[in-house]
């Protein structure tokens, strides 16, 4: 007998409930094209449906194409999903980085995959639903894990735990509380952060004091301001976590590390407005390469965006579960 997946508590109409699990499944690839369906009997009978109602949905179904009718025989699926993977990237945020990560995740699928973007922004509640409305539609769930809102609405380990672990990937961070293994391409905030200052080491020496700018709206991971910390602690520098820079005096002897580039933008007008030379007696560390800081010579820590979707992309298509680190530096240029 066909699994038809079911919801009695939906306010989904039942019929269209059975159309959507059929084309689902013909989209996912579990049902081929000339498999046979249950008949109208069989469907109401093992499911405890009205006939009607299954008859409804296979009147549908035949009406969109998705399956034929043939006389003294039954019903057939009429086509397929052309051997494709279905895949729903869910984002937490769109950004330029984000915008990175996905095409050249979607260049090294090719044509092997479809791919359907969502973003939960930041929300666990907005993801729970999101992963309600589409758990069995698709052959894998990449997803970003960076929740800040709606913590206290849903319980965001039985959410991960409703998806297939063979069909979980978390992208940019990994979730390692889960119980079975999913695949993951992560970085390591905390031990990144620590290992991008130490190997400018000799760089930082001429600094007295170091000041981080990260905004308090949580939307950052708290590994980052820990990884900062470590180093500073380690290094006997002087250091300090301010929320912007709207209020900051930049001081001399100082190098801060920027993470938003409005941030960024306010400290270099502040220090054009002083004899401070960047790179001498004052100093510049932005998150995340762009264009623009390599022409503004802005030291940068950074991972390596397209390396993360890649990398994804191919574990996904060799059918791999594995969790991997994703490239992470410092670039070094005049500001430091």
């Amino acid at each position: 007998m066909y699994l038809l997946h079911l919801n009695h508590k939906s306010k989904t109409p039942k019929y269209k409930q059975i159309v959507e699990s059929v084309i689902t499944d013909i989209e996912r690839g579990l049902l081929k094209k000339n498999d046979q369906l249950p008949s109208i009997s069989e469907m109401s009978a093992h499911y405890d449906l009205a006939r009607d109602t299954v008859e409804k949905a296979y009147r549908e179904l035949r009406e969109r194409g998705f399956i034929v009718s043939v006389q003294g025989k039954g019903y057939y699926v009429s086509g397929g999903n052309d051997g494709k993977i279905r895949i729903l990237l869910i984002f937490n945020k769109l950004s330029s980085y984000k915008r990175l990560i996905y095409y050249s995740f979607l260049q090294q699928l090719g044509e092997r995959a479809q791919v359907d973007l969502q973003v939960h922004h930041y929300s666990a509640k907005l993801f729970a639903d999101i992963i309600e409305r589409n758990v069995g539609k698709y052959n894998f769930y990449v997803v970003m894990p960076h929740f800040v809102h709606d913590l206290e609405k849903v319980n965001l380990e039985e959410v991960l735990k409703s998806i297939p672990a063979d069909e979980l990937v978390f992208l940019d961070k990994d979730y390692p509380n889960l119980p079975n293994k999913h695949l993951a391409v992560y970085q390591d905030f905390q031990r990144d952060i620590f290992n991008a200052l130490l190997s400018a080491n000799e760089l930082l020496q001429k600094y007295t004091q170091m000041v981080l700018v990260m905004p308090s709206d949580g939307n950052y991971p708290t590994e980052i301001a820990r990884g900062f910390h470590n180093y500073c602690v380690n290094y006997k520098k002087a250091y300090q976590i301010i929320e912007s820079a709207s209020e900051e005096q930049v001081r001399e002897g100082t190098v801060y590390c920027v993470i938003e580039e409005t941030d960024l933008a306010e400290l270099i007008k502040k220090i054009r407005q002083t004899p401070l030379l960047l790179g001498q007696n004052i100093g510049l560390i932005s998150f995340n390469d762009t264009t623009l800081k390599e022409v503004l010579d802005i030291t940068v820590i950074t991972t390596d965006f397209e390396a993360m979707g890649r990398t994804a992309a191919q574990l996904l298509l060799e059918g791999k579960k594995e969790k991997v680190k994703n490239p992470f530096y410092l670039v070094r240029r005049g500001s430091l």
